[in-house]
């Protein structure tokens, strides 16, 4: 801690003299440090505003000036119980974009600049980093380098000129356990407020010794996410440690293609090796050329995996699996395929093992600090988007002993980076549902768009808000650019209108059609068809139908692995060995490419669901997921005399005169 202390004494001297330099210039004065508040027996948090300087451009608009700001965020332990792995909000007001954070990382993960409008949304957290714990002062004899951390911002801002002083709207603990009241001014440059423990946290806390200072005990309890990142310390030596990375998934419908795993390393470490995984990039010279390559002068870098900064790793092929020097570590070696655990619970986690070297002034075996910034993505376009959060200390991993023993080896340290699947704002779906039946002759296919148009398409102009087209059922085996002849030669037999311009593809890599096939006394069918129109096969593919009004009288899959998984939902994966999605080829006398697809007839009984009505509509899904993407879902639905949007039954009653009249129009 004492090590860390030094540094902050410098950044805050910096600081210092950059507000006098600023007030000889004529911009706002930095405000002087609050002192501390005798009635806050909690966690003070303390924004101090350090002063602004005019930057260009100048513009005409004095509300929307840019000016360069500093501030410090400090957070003060002045309660009972230690607060770990602590993070603040902060809700800015005025644009602001930050380019440098000093004594934590953004929680999110987040890149500089950061824009806290557009990327963080209502409000910007910081995560301590590397002071990730604050004790109290009982523990500590009140020593402010173990129960107060600073964070140091620049960044820049847009407001009028002083002596109005930009602050936040809001300051608060990242902590459900803590109640923070609205912040107040201290002084015209200062916010600061007082977080105690809500009455349910402190009802329901253990009891913890308040003077207790062990980092191996008290630790947060594990968390929970789609896809949660275990970093394991399995040996440590003064200047370097042996770690195991485990990624678990545990997403229901969640999966990832040829995952890339990267972090940001903060305190000069670097890769010298690593079993069941590799980096992108071999490339030393970031040490070579560094301060690694001063410290450790008598170290063959030439055997030294990777200096990056942020590294990029990429799990081994199933091929490497057995090699003795980069294999052989259980959950290794998949090709970067995670499944979900309701798919295949073995295959939903993968794992590697390296070797990190350490930098002045962690040269020691008890000086660990994990990598911060953890990003993970797949390559496939159907792969979810993730954000994970910042590593946090929790209680070491017990492994089983290798030999069988009836005992458990604990790791030095474990860390867990939780992260959890998110839908970027304005993102389209990447794949689309089509629907047909037995008592209709037309396709009602994907929407206009549904996987989103490109902003500068190619070819003759397009709507993206005209409705789609009805199709001819073969035309879903034709794309979307060899379908025009067949649409139009469908309207024109049906006497249906065609809109000028005529409407823009889904642009989807897969579409799914749902055709209901037969529908009897005691039972009804459906044909679910995959079609691939990607340039790459999908092995172990699955997808999910969210059945609403029929999933109580499912019975079976003929050609696929199907199952009732609860809450509507019905999962299916192809069957053993037959699991494989191929890509678009072409065929024989065909000149254009065809889909890969798959299908499978799957059965319904009446038995369980007495008033369903299969043609009104209840024969169709509402939801379906294809690897774990949510898919666009048609507006209408195929009906025995035409078609019908999909509204609530209510407002369907009071529309049927209209609804008719529209179907005539059309027709």
């Amino acid at each position: 801690m004492a090590a860390s202390a030094a540094p902050q004494a410098v950044v805050l001297g910096f600081l210092l003299l950059a507000g006098l330099a600023a007030a000889q210039r004529g911009t706002t004065p930095a405000a002087a440090a609050p002192a501390p508040d005798p009635g806050c027996n909690g966690i003070q948090l303390t924004y101090n505003f350090q002063g602004r300087t005019k930057i260009r451009p100048f513009v005409s608009d004095r509300n929307k000036q840019p000016y360069a700001f500093r501030a410090n965020a400090t957070v003060l332990n002045s309660g009972t119980r230690p607060l770990k792995s602590w993070a603040i909000l902060v809700e800015f007001a005025h644009g602001e974009i930050l380019v440098g954070v000093d004594g934590a990382v953004l929680t999110g993960s987040g890149e500089l600049p950061y824009n806290t409008t557009e990327d963080a949304g209502n409000a910007t957290s910081f995560s301590g980093y590397p002071q990730t714990e604050l004790l109290t002062p009982i523990a500590t004899a009140g020593d402010l380098s173990q129960i107060q951390a600073s964070v140091g911002i620049v960044g820049t801002l847009f407001a009028g000129p002083g002596p109005f002083v930009p602050l936040p709207t809001k300051l608060s603990l990242d902590n459900p356990d803590y109640r923070c009241p609205a912040a107040r001014n201290v002084t015209a440059g200062i916010l600061s407020t007082c977080c105690v423990l809500t009455p349910a946290a402190e009802a329901n806390a253990t009891v913890i010794d308040a003077n207790a200072t062990d980092p191996t005990k008290n630790f947060l309890t594990r968390g929970t996410g789609d896809l949660v990142i275990t970093y394991d310390v399995l040996q440590a030596y003064p200047s370097s440690y042996l770690a195991l990375v485990t990624l678990e998934n545990n997403a229901k419908l969640g999966r990832l293609d040829n995952w890339r795993l990267s972090w940001e390393w903060r305190r000069g470490e670097f890769i010298y090796s690593m079993k069941g995984a590799h980096t992108s990039e071999v490339d030393t010279s970031g040490c070579i050329y560094g301060a690694q390559g001063q410290y450790y002068q008598s170290l063959d870098f030439s055997q030294v995996l990777n200096c990056d900064r942020k590294p990029v790793i990429l799990d081994l092929p199933l091929s490497r699996y057995n090699d003795t020097q980069i294999g052989k570590i259980d959950n290794c070696c998949r090709n970067g395929t995670i499944l979900p655990k309701s798919m295949d619970e073995k295959q939903s986690k993968s794992a590697f093992q390296m070797q990190v070297f350490k930098m002045p002034p962690d040269l020691n075996r008890t000086k660990l600090f994990p990598p911060a910034n953890f990003k993970i993505a797949g390559a496939s376009s159907l792969n979810p988007d993730y954000t994970c959060g910042q590593p946090v200390r929790v209680s070491p991993t017990a492994f089983p002993d290798p030999s069988g023993l009836d005992s458990t080896t604990l790791a030095m340290a474990t860390w867990q980076v939780v992260c959890n699947i998110i839908r970027t704002k304005g993102a389209k779906p990447k794949c689309c549902v089509t629907f047909s039946a037995y008592y209709n002759d037309s396709v009602i296919p994907c929407n206009t768009c549904a996987c989103g148009c490109p902003a500068n398409r190619r070819g003759p102009t397009c709507s993206t808000t005209a409705q789609s087209m009805l199709l001819p059922p073969e035309a879903l085996l034709v794309p979307f650019d060899n379908r025009t002849q067949k649409a139009m030669a469908w309207a024109e037999l049906k006497h249906y209108n065609v809109p000028r311009p005529m409407p823009c593809g889904d642009f989807c890599g897969v579409s799914i059609n749902w055709h209901v096939s037969t529908d009897y006394n005691k039972g009804w069918s459906a044909r679910v068809t995959l079609f691939n129109w990607e340039d790459v096969d999908m092995a172990n593919w699955f997808a999910a139908i969210v059945m609403d009004k029929a999933y109580d009288g499912f019975e079976k899959a003929y050609s696929f692995n199907a199952t009732a998984v609860g809450k509507n939902t019905i999962f299916m994966q192809g069957l053993e060995g037959l699991n494989y999605l191929v890509k678009q080829t072409n065929i024989s006398g065909s000149d254009y490419l065809v889909p890969g697809k798959q299908q499978s007839v799957l059965s319904f009984t009446k038995k369980l669901t007495p008033g369903i009505d299969v043609v009104a509509g209840d024969g169709f899904p509402t939801k379906v997921f294809f690897n774990g993407d949510e898919c666009a879902m048609p507006q209408r639905i195929p009906m025995s005399s035409g078609f019908r949007t999909r509204l609530s039954s209510a407002f369907a009653l009071l529309l049927v005169l209209a609804a008719s009249a529209f179907l005539l129009l059309q027709q």
